[in-house]
């Protein structure tokens, strides 16, 4: 058990290294590579040559009006230019900032861990093993009850530790071997279910992490509202109403996929433990009669 335990852990540190390498490297690509758009705004005055002030004086053709125009339009066609695009990924970052983007991706690395560690405990070989099963019944038929025992004392299966435990007691009798049997069998369910409980509280905690997110940037965006003299610029709103949306998003995007295998592999161990009761009793069956032959 023990050893089943450490692989299990050791499958979770070997999933979530390479995880937490690929996410920090694109953190990185991220906020390093892409940058804002560089927009003018009314007020800002663009620097510009004394050759381009003279190629902006009005034509002794041109009326007033029309020279304004031109000068409009120009500048709105240099401060198109001047727009540089932005991915979503490197917005999403920005906008999520160093914390929750840290949060987020630690969050969603252990889930991929954890999803991997429950499904490779949750197969059928590892509860079930049709090997054993077939090996356990030709001791039984064979009467090598101590090569029986054996077998599943070496066997870490579900089954296996079920089985070996009712083995053991079964000198005292076959109803405490029962007993002892379901005892172990409530311990192993016991522990696959509190790794599971993990997946369904990242499934819980994600939303919140995201609430925490909306909450901070409405506060941030109102607080430009409250502490600007003149009309604030959209660009300020966005940036705290940009990290309550992206953290909502995120957020979702983590706890979805937690609640949906968490339920998931949930159902898929209590089929399987379900299986393994009917299977260890019809294998233990055999041995009902052990506490009256031993009385009489």
């Amino acid at each position: 058990m023990r050893r089943r335990n450490l692989l299990g852990w050791l499958t979770v540190v070997l999933c979530l290294i390479p995880l937490m390498v690929v996410g920090l490297g694109l953190f990185s690509a991220a906020t390093l590579v892409f940058e804002s758009p560089r927009v003018w705004a009314q007020d800002d005055v663009p620097n510009v040559s004394d050759d381009e002030l003279l190629d902006e004086l009005p034509d002794e053709d041109e009326t007033p009006t029309a020279s304004a125009e031109k000068k409009i339009a120009a500048k709105s066609l240099s401060s198109a230019d001047e727009v540089e695009s932005e991915s979503l990924l490197g917005w999403m970052f920005k906008s999520l900032g160093f914390s929750y983007s840290i949060v987020f991706l630690g969050l969603s690395f252990t889930l991929v861990a954890l999803f991997v560690m429950n499904l490779l405990g949750a197969r059928r070989e590892n509860m079930l093993p049709v090997a054993m099963i077939e090996q356990f019944e030709e001791h039984l038929d064979a009467k090598e009850y101590q090569e029986a025992y054996e077998l599943a004392k070496s066997d870490e299966s579900f089954l296996a530790q079920v089985l070996s435990a009712g083995l053991s007691k079964l000198s005292r009798g076959y109803n405490p071997a029962i007993e002892a049997m379901q005892e172990t069998g409530e311990e192993e369910n016991m522990k696959l279910e509190h790794r599971l409980s993990y997946m369904a509280l990242i499934g819980t905690i994600s939303p919140m992490v995201g609430l925490l997110g909306t909450v901070q940037g409405m506060i941030a965006s109102f607080q430009v509202i409250a502490t600007s003299t003149t009309a604030p610029k959209p660009s300020e709103l966005a940036a705290g109403i940009s990290t309550a949306l992206f953290t909502t998003l995120v957020g979702l995007f983590v706890a979805i996929p937690a609640i949906a295998a968490y339920n998931i592999l949930r159902n898929r161990v209590a089929r399987l433990v379900l299986e393994v009761g009917i299977v260890s009793e019809d294998l233990m069956s055999r041995f009902s009669t052990a506490g009256k032959t031993k009385k009489d």
